[in-house]
């Protein structure tokens, strides 16, 4: 079989075919400039594809998962949150401070900025918090704002950060 006919059948790019004949991923010989694919080489190939291919897992918010990544339980006055306190590594925030508790050193997910502005990102977003009423993650925006990132950008960061977090469990 040719490329095309075996890129139609595996439902991949005639590139793709092609490169798994020079890798070997397929049983293939060259006749005349053209790829001779096998059909029951391609055909297990395929079969890997699929057995590789899982589906993603639904990230499930709870009390559990959400301590597990580092928050703290709280239950007072009918309500049952979980604080997450370190949510700027979550969010991809990385400072390192001086002794005397200035920002050192600053990198705003892997880019470095200056430390104004990550005291900025850090004071732009008071509490990040987890009820486990609505199961919902929820955040107090604070009262400065950064040039580097907005609060939405932040947020944005956060809630896959706490995504990733929980893939990761």
């Amino acid at each position: 079989m040719n490329t095309t006919t075996a890129a139609a059948q595996a439902d991949v790019t005639v590139a793709t075919i092609r490169r798994w004949c020079r890798y070997g991923a397929v049983t293939a010989t060259k006749h005349a400039g053209r790829w001779a694919i096998d059909a029951a080489s391609l055909a297990h190939r395929i079969a890997l594809s699929k057995l590789r291919t899982r589906k993603p897992r639904p990230v499930v918010y709870s009390v559990e998962t959400m301590t597990a990544i580092g928050g703290s339980e709280w239950q007072r006055y009918g309500k049952h949150r979980v604080y997450l306190n370190d949510w700027a590594e979550l969010a991809g925030l990385e400072i390192t401070r001086y002794n005397s508790g200035n920002i050192q050193f600053a990198l705003w997910q892997g880019e470095r900025i200056s430390n104004a502005q990550a005291s900025k990102i850090l004071s732009s977003i008071d509490k990040i918090w987890f009820d486990a009423a609505t199961g919902k993650i929820h955040c107090r925006y604070g009262w400065s704002e950064s040039r580097v990132a907005s609060r939405d950008e932040v947020w944005n960061a956060i809630t896959s950060g706490v995504r990733t977090a929980i893939d990761a469990l």
